[in-house]
């Protein structure tokens, strides 16, 4: 009959599923604060340029409120998450809900540079009179306050995730929630830098095309930022491990210390720096399941494994 044990999160008690990242709470307190912070801006834009006749602040403003209706989303899943952590409903706890967050946030930005592309099109078909000066004003004012956000969203590197001492490569434990919510802002940083250099080079010279020509260049970029964000939370969805992911690799080469053979291994990731893996292994000289947790404990990124062992024939 098959052996079989679970290795859990070395913080947690021995029957706790809390794959959540470490830097969770505080990555929901900032996100909530740039909710606030992005949403009382949107209100300054849409009314500037409204008034003052300019479709870049105009489209930067709503789609300041996508951003932030983005972020709420995110903002949601973190607490979400954090409250029904320690739930057995959710058999390998809620540490993936900031990808399932993070990827509804790429497809709305996707809808985003829709969005911007479109408006901007039709702005080209029919332009309006613009009031350079007050919307240039209002423009800076939004940037200062993308940039603002962008630095309270930003991933501290230098403390998130876990060092390795074998010799293998680290991995940065990367939230995709926070990504996105990141990049929702750094969306609107950009309309807000492309409405400043189509307004100055518009007041200028009276290139008033500018204007939506600038809006199209940034439809496009914020399109590749949302199929970069597509693809990677999508992957941690469907629990693909990307090429340069060394865990199985890892694992194979500690149970093979002795001869032990895996016979197969499943590895995903649970949430921001914690994987998961189930390890059949077949041996001559079979051991007690605590024997093979050992060979696997300096492996930090490992936080949960299930480990079945068989007598070779």
């Amino acid at each position: 009959i098959p052996q079989m044990t679970e290795m859990t999160d070395r913080l947690a008690s021995p029957h706790e599923h809390v794959f959540l990242g470490e830097n969770h709470e505080r990555n929901e307190r900032r996100t909530w604060l740039v909710i606030a912070i992005t949403a009382s801006m949107m209100v300054l834009e849409i009314a500037a340029g409204t008034i003052y006749g300019s479709m870049a602040l105009v489209a930067d403003g709503w789609h300041m409120s996508t951003h932030a209706a983005a972020m709420l989303i995110a903002a949601l899943a973190y607490r979400y998450a954090r409250r029904n952590a320690r739930n057995p409903r959710f058999t390998f706890g809620t540490g993936k809900l900031g990808d399932l967050a993070g990827f509804a946030s790429a497809i709305a930005l996707a809808l985003i540079a829709l969005l911007i592309g479109w408006e901007s099109l039709m702005r080209l078909y029919s332009p309006v009179a613009i009031s350079y000066a007050q919307a240039i004003l209002v423009a800076v004012v939004g940037l200062a306050v993308n940039m603002l956000s962008a630095w309270l969203l930003r991933e501290d590197h230098s403390h998130s995730g876990h060092h390795r001492d074998h010799g293998h490569a680290h991995h940065h434990a990367s939230d995709n929630n926070l990504r996105a919510a990141y990049l929702h802002v750094l969306a609107d940083a950009l309309t807000s830098v492309m409405a400043i250099v189509a307004l100055v080079l518009g007041g200028l010279y009276g290139l008033d095309w500018m204007d939506p020509a600038m809006g199209i260049v940034g439809a496009l970029v914020i399109a590749r930022w949302s199929w970069g964000l597509i693809r990677d939370t999508g992957g941690v969805l469907m629990d693909y491990l990307p090429s340069d992911e060394d865990l199985p690799e890892e694992i194979r080469a500690a149970i093979a210390i002795q001869g032990d053979r895996i016979t197969d291994l499943h590895v995903w990731q649970l949430g921001p720096g914690h994987h998961g893996a189930i390890l059949s292994i077949r041996s001559a000289n079979p051991q007690e399941p605590s024997f093979y947790r050992e060979k696997l404990a300096h492996i930090h990124d490992l936080s949960h494994v299930t480990i079945e062992v068989e007598k070779a024939v």
